[in-house]
């Protein structure tokens, strides 16, 4: 009987990722399995180590991201049932077979889906129940990880440090600096801090850039899908193509073109996100994928240019 653990990571922060991992272990059970426990009972050490052995010897492992904007967008509850469907869907593409899934606290992420019979729920399994723990220590380290990069991006918040929980520090610096665009800002800690211009630039021009693709016909799919390295602004969908978009918003023409800022890095790391969307998106995998970048420029948010990549 092989058993799909799965547990979350990330329900109550103020900023940053909801992550769900998912994890079936080999039917012979190595050495390592004795132990695992649940993942805030380990030492970050541990936790390293583990997660490591972990995604290189399970039988299969899953991950399922939902960025603190999805989040804002169609709640916490709807939150945890599509992080837990995509990191379920990362495990099938594997094709490794599974006869139970057990889910980590009291409800069942997966109502409503054909797995939703097949799953036990259990309070403390990330303790109980060693897949359970594999998968609260991945999501734990991924979620962490990306919390640590995101420090870089915005140092003022010491994310490396609270990982976006509600410490006394990450509350001063929201009252200081303002929350940034990973903060969730249908969270009342957020709600109550002005969010910052930048963060309201942003989301005025990528709604212009999302305006004008539907005006051509084309339909929009989402607004900042987002995976661990990166975030794709506006895809939309127009007869059998799929558009992954960049947007940049400039004050004037002088402070530059959008192509000037499509780097070589970027463009890698906006493949991977286009890929990672049709991974988890399969009913867009016949859709011919394209990267495209879009200006808006100016106080009158004017969109100057969109074009393919």
């Amino acid at each position: 009987m092989a058993i799909l653990g799965i547990d979350e990571v990330g329900r109550g922060p103020w900023a940053g990722p909801l992550v769900i991992g998912a994890v079936i272990l080999p039917d012979q059970k190595p050495s390592w399995v004795d132990e695992l426990t649940d993942s805030k009972k380990l030492t970050a050490k541990k936790r390293e180590a583990l997660n490591e052995i972990i995604l290189k010897e399970a039988a299969a492992t899953g991950l399922g991201w939902v960025s603190s904007r999805e989040l804002d967008e169609i709640g916490l509850s709807n939150a945890l049932k599509l992080a837990t469907r995509r990191a379920v869907i990362a495990v099938q593409t594997q094709h490794v077979l599974f006869t139970e899934i057990i889910i980590d606290g009291t409800n069942n992420f997966l109502v409503g889906t054909k797995l939703a019979p097949y799953v036990s729920i259990l309070p403390k399994a990330d303790f109980l129940v060693k897949e359970v723990s594999a998968a609260s220590i991945i999501a734990k380290v991924a979620r962490d990880h990306y919390m640590y990069e995101l420090a870089n991006e915005y140092p003022e918040y010491g994310f490396e440090k609270h990982v976006g929980y509600g410490t006394a520090a990450h509350q001063a610096a929201l009252a200081k600096f303002g929350p940034c665009p990973e903060h969730r800002f249908s969270f009342g800690p957020v709600k109550k801090v002005p969010a910052k211009n930048t963060t309201k630039i942003g989301c005025k021009a990528e709604g212009i850039v999302a305006d004008y693709l539907e005006d051509q016909g084309h339909q929009i799919l989402t607004r900042n899908f987002k995976t661990k390295y990166y975030e794709i602004d506006v895809i939309s969908i127009i007869k059998n193509d799929i558009y992954f978009t960049e947007v940049k918003y400039r004050k004037s023409a002088t402070h530059g073109q959008p192509f000037e800022a499509i780097t070589a890095k970027k463009l890698e790391k906006m493949h991977f996100a286009a890929e990672a969307f049709l991974h988890t998106h399969p009913q867009f995998k016949n859709f011919n994928p394209h990267l495209a970048a879009a200006s808006v420029i100016g106080a009158g948010y004017k969109l100057a240019d969109w074009f393919e990549i």
